[in-house]
C-alpha cells in the first residue's frame, strides 16, 4: 500500500516537473547565439577598422584598443543591469566572447560591494572568472610543457 502510494507520487511529480519546466526551442536558441555573438564580432571590426582608419594606429594597437573598448562597455552595461538581459536572450551568444569574460569578472564586483571592499569585492571578484583563469593557466602550462617534451624528444632523435 506504502508502495503505491509513493509511486503515485511520484508520477505526479513526473507531470508537475514536466508541466513547469519551460520549453526550448534549440533552433531558435542558437540563431539568437549566433546573431547576438556576431553582432558583437562586428563591432570588435567596426573598432579595429576606425581604428586603423581614423586614427592611423598599427593592426596591433587597434586591437588593444578595441578589447578596451569593449571590455568598458561589457562593465557599464553590466553596471546598468543591462547585460544580463542580454545574456537572457542570447545565451552562450553573449558569454563567449571578451565581454562575457569581463561581464564575469564586474558581476560578482557589482554584487558584493555591499560586503565592503576586502571581503565583498576582493574575496568575490573572481569567484566566476577563477576557475577559467585558473584553468586558462593551467592548461597553458600543460600543453607548453607537452610541447617543450615534443621538441626535445625530436632533438634525441
Amino acid at each position: 500500500m506504502q508502495s503505491l502510494k509513493s509511486e503515485r507520487a511520484k508520477k505526479e511529480y513526473e507531470q508537475f516537473v514536466k508541466e513547469v519546466t519551460p520549453k526550448q526551442n534549440l533552433f531558435r536558441n542558437m540563431a539568437k547565439a549566433f546573431i547576438v555573438g556576431g553582432l558583437i564580432c562586428v563591432v570588435g571590426q567596426i573598432l579595429l577598422h576606425i581604428g586603423k582608419t581614423q586614427f592611423s594606429l598599427s593592426k596591433d594597437d587597434a586591437g588593444s584598443w578595441c578589447s578596451l573598448i569593449l571590455i568598458l562597455s561589457s562593465v557599464i552595461l553590466t553596471g546598468l543591469n543591462i547585460y544580463q538581459k542580454i545574456v537572457t536572450f542570447a545565451g552562450c551568444g553573449a558569454l563567449v566572447p571578451i565581454t562575457g569574460f569581463a561581464n564575469s569578472v564586474a558581476a560578482p564586483a557589482i554584487e558584493y560591494k555591499k560586503e565592503g571592499q576586502v571581503f565583498g569585492i576582493g574575496a568575490k571578484i573572481f569567484t566566476i572568472a577563477g576557475p577559467v583563469i585558473l584553468y586558462g593557466v593551467f592548461a597553458s602550462w600543460l600543453l607548453g610543457f607537452l610541447y617543450w617534451l615534443w621538441t626535445a624528444a625530436g632533438n634525441w632523435f
